[in-house]
């Protein structure tokens, strides 16, 4: 994939590392001249440049990226770069970095957004998930409102325990994706049975996901 990343802080440089140690062309744009570390991720495009402006991200050729990352440490400029992402030039996939959790509710789709990323939110997310057992937490949203990445552990005395995943009635829009069971990642099929101390993936709506958690939780 072709991946243009906005923002050449340490964030974005070191998505751009990871990117391409998976193979992925990057081309990393900032309109500071203190950020274009090119020995930083020598194997990386750059581009000194204007996220924001139209004429920046034509000579980025933008029209050619699938993916597009807004990384910057403002909320406005990730906004902006994602709207024109999407709206100007139609990639596929915008990825943006939320700073602030009160901007939070801007991030979705009307701004351009596929999937927002607030970093405070996935610490405190990933702090729940590992203290909790038998409370529904919530990692990731996918197009904000439309569907998040959820998490339960089974504590013993779940009523799905010794369950086959099949025969549990999963509430509509939601989905079982994976179990992590000591130290393996799973993929469910209808006949494996849920066992105490699983770790519960789903992908679902955040309107079941009460009842999701109801389903799971000890009675």
């Amino acid at each position: 994939m072709r991946v243009a990343i906005a923002g050449a802080g340490a964030v974005g440089r070191s998505i751009a590392a990871e990117l391409l140690e998976n193979g992925h062309e990057v081309l990393l744009v900032d309109n500071d001249p203190k950020a274009i570390k090119i020995d930083s991720v020598p194997r990386a495009e750059w581009l000194l440049a204007d996220a924001c402006e139209i004429s920046s991200l034509d000579e980025a050729g933008l029209n050619n990226c699938h993916v597009v990352i807004a990384a910057s440490g403002d909320d406005k400029v990730n906004l902006v770069v994602s709207l024109l992402a999407k709206t100007e030039y139609g990639v596929p996939r915008v990825v943006a970095r939320i700073n602030h959790p009160k901007n939070e509710w801007l991030f979705n789709e009307s701004w351009g957004v596929d999937v927002a990323v607030s970093t405070p939110r996935l610490l405190s997310a990933l702090v729940e998930e590992a203290v909790s057992v038998g409370d529904l937490v919530r990692l990731m949203t996918f197009r904000q409102g439309q569907a998040n990445l959820v998490e339960l552990t089974l504590p013993d005395d779940a009523p799905v325990v010794g369950q086959r995943s099949g025969s549990v009635p999963w509430p509509a829009d939601s989905a079982l994706v994976a179990i992590l069971r000591e130290g393996r990642v799973l993929v469910p099929s209808a006949d494996d049975p849920l066992e105490a101390g699983d770790e519960l993936l789903f992908v679902a709506s955040q309107e079941v996901e009460q009842e999701l958690a109801q389903l799971l939780a000890p009675h």
